[in-house]
């Protein structure tokens, strides 16, 4: 990868002023080893608490660190207005509240290394059986409907190269963005490797995913296939 390549990090943001200080300067310290320029671009969206306050002055005491803010929620809502506003030749997003120093640093070395491929994780714990019960489901349907080689459809970090043009084009704006972006892959034949990563603990805040969230995910996968049958 040629030294003045930029990679780009899109970081939704939610709910999450009381530790995304912290995190962003663990991951500021540990981007300073990759040596290769990068932007952080913070995504606040649908924040009841100050997260775009403390999202402003991130930005304004380092200026790798770029933020957004939209009143709307929306996972897939924060990742497409990163996409639209990231101008690296490698493109990465993830769960900020989930994804360590270490892992976002493992992932981007592996695109760096094999820079004409989509490198994405493979989360192997979850936090309880029901999750992992719920997660084996909803991996199992879009396999099945997608027909994909890949595991854990929602696992973050995400970072593929911006010649991968399809994916800078993603429509969800809701949790389905995730397997839009596993079937954009399949479609276009954009190859994949899947990095194991054994610790998914949070750094803060309440995961928002509960029964009635998991259904909408699985009947949303549903209605992605039938839209792209027609």
């Amino acid at each position: 990868m040629a030294e003045n390549q930029l990679v780009s990090i899109i970081l939704p943001v939610c709910n999450q002023a009381d530790h995304i200080g912290s995190i962003i300067n663990e991951y500021v310290r540990a981007l300073e080893k990759v040596q290769t320029p990068h932007e952080i671009i913070l995504v606040t969206n649908g924040c009841k608490d100050n997260s775009p306050e403390v999202c402003r002055r991130l930005a304004e005491q380092n200026p790798a660190i770029r933020t957004f803010n939209t009143e709307s929620g929306g996972w897939g809502l924060a990742v497409r207005l990163g996409l639209k506003e990231a101008k690296g030749d490698l493109i990465c997003y993830t769960n900020s509240a989930r994804t360590s120093p270490e892992h976002l640093v493992l992932h981007i070395l592996y695109s760096i290394a094999f820079p004409s491929v989509v490198v994405k994780a493979n989360r192997k714990i979850r936090d309880n059986w029901r999750r992992r019960l719920g997660s084996l489901i909803y991996n199992l349907e879009c396999r099945a409907f997608f027909d994909l080689p890949t595991w854990d459809i929602n696992g973050t970090p995400k970072v593929f190269p911006r010649h991968f043009d399809k994916l800078l084009a993603l429509k969800r704006d809701d949790d389905l963005i995730d397997a839009e972006f596993n079937w954009i892959c399949r479609k276009e034949g954009y190859p994949v490797i899947e990095v194991p990563v054994l610790s998914t603990k949070r750094h803060g805040g309440k995961s928002t995913t509960n029964y009635g969230s998991a259904i909408k995910m699985y009947w949303g996968a549903y209605e992605l296939w039938s839209e792209g049958k027609n």
